[in-house]
């Protein structure tokens, strides 16, 4: 069988079983993303069936969903209500930022992988998946709660501190000196803050520039338009993922909810790659020995999150229930957690214990925090219940 048809096969299979998998998912009430990885774990090195002819379309795939997830995630902010939310969030997201972090960099250095291990590990504890998240809001019908604006603007608040972190992760795994990762930190934070005084002043402008009535003219637009940006800013040494979500920041109004309603399919099949391609070149073999510290690590960032969440909804003077959905609802890790260790495996500096521990770590949280929304209120009616005699009154 020549290699084009090999390929094909082995793509066709590939997005088959994911939507199989994704059926699944949904008929569960969970999040699709464990089931992605486990897929990625299964057929790739060391699982049962090692898929290889269609590893360079994979590969361009993942890269195409990373674009995609956060291009769609930049979409739904506008940029005075990222200033807006950072404005009021920014000493919540300073508390998120130090208990999440924390965990996971320690883990990294009793594990002895040096500085390195433990940047790369404190972004994976640390980050919230901002897309679960904003499923189980919907899914729950909490969208409209007291609370909610408490969780965005946590995450807001992550988001803007990933588009510092990026630039210094890249910098530390390509193993660059002092002044090339300051230098690329400045680039980072020179272009954060021109394009988002560009969305401030002029995003109607360039919000007509891509709209289009033409589904297809518009579609071309957008995507070549994201692609061009993140390739510029991964150039830059910014991130193409942070290159996305500022420029679906500029984008706003009309044609930012035309372009979701447009993208939404490719980022969900792209996405869905970009899971599948991250256990594709995890070893399932290399999982056992770090089981026991993605448990430990789920335990400590579960309470850290649900403590930050029930300290930021308490400083706006929600009630104990809605401080305990706010810390419940940000316990999910998923996509930004799997591109910092996809960007530690990409430059080949991260120890493959890392990449192992960081699945681990993501099919654990992927699958708690969803739980945790859903039994969140009623755990807390029920710890808070009156004793029998009390509810008598006796």
């Amino acid at each position: 069988m020549d290699g084009t048809a090999l390929a094909l096969l082995e793509l066709g299979a590939v997005l088959f079983v994911l939507g199989l998998l994704g059926r699944v998912a949904g008929r569960a009430g969970m999040s699709p993303i464990p089931l992605y990885l486990l897929g990625g774990l299964a057929f790739g090195q060391g699982g049962f069936a090692e898929l290889s002819a269609a590893n360079d379309f994979g590969h361009l795939a993942a890269e195409i969903g990373v674009v995609l997830l956060l291009l769609l995630l930049g979409l739904e902010y506008t940029a005075p209500e990222l200033v807006t939310g950072l404005r009021r969030s920014w000493p919540a997201g300073l508390v998120d930022l130090v208990a999440n972090a924390t965990p996971g960099a320690v883990v990294a250095l009793l594990l002895g992988w040096g500085a390195t291990g433990a940047i790369t590990m404190a972004g994976v504890t640390y980050i919230s998946s901002s897309g679960i998240v904003a499923k189980v809001l919907a899914d729950l019908g909490r969208l409209g709660n007291r609370e909610t604006p408490v969780v965005l603007s946590v995450l807001v608040f992550e988001d803007l501190a990933m588009a510092v972190y990026l630039p210094i992760l890249t910098t530390v795994l390509a193993g660059l000196s002092v002044l090339s990762g300051l230098r690329a930190l400045g680039t980072a934070l020179a272009c954060v803050t021109v394009v988002l005084l560009l969305a401030l002043r002029y995003g109607r402008q360039v919000s007509a520039l891509l709209a289009s009535d033409d589904r297809e003219v518009f579609l071309l637009e957008l995507l070549g338009a994201a692609l061009l940006v993140a390739g510029v800013a991964s150039a830059l040494h910014v991130s193409a993922a942070v290159g996305a979500f500022l420029l679906g920041i500029a984008i706003s109004g009309a044609t930012a909810r035309q372009a979701v309603k447009l993208l939404e399919p490719l980022r969900d099949l792209f996405a869905a790659i970009f899971f599948v391609a991250f256990g594709l070149n995890t070893d399932p073999a290399t999982i056992p020995p770090v089981l026991g510290w993605a448990v430990a690590l789920a335990v400590v960032s579960t309470v850290t999150k649900v403590a930050t969440g029930w300290w930021a909804a308490g400083r706006q003077g929600i009630r104990p229930p809605g401080r305990a959905r706010a810390g419940a609802a940000l316990v999910a890790r998923g996509e930004f957690s799997v591109v910092i260790a996809g960007l530690a495996i990409g430059i080949g500096t991260a120890a493959t214990e890392l990449a192992a521990l960081a699945s681990a770590y993501v099919l654990l949280m992927a699958v708690i925090g969803p739980i945790a929304a859903r039994l969140a209120e009623p755990a807390y009616a029920l710890l808070h219940r009156p004793p029998p005699a009390a509810a008598l009154g006796v």
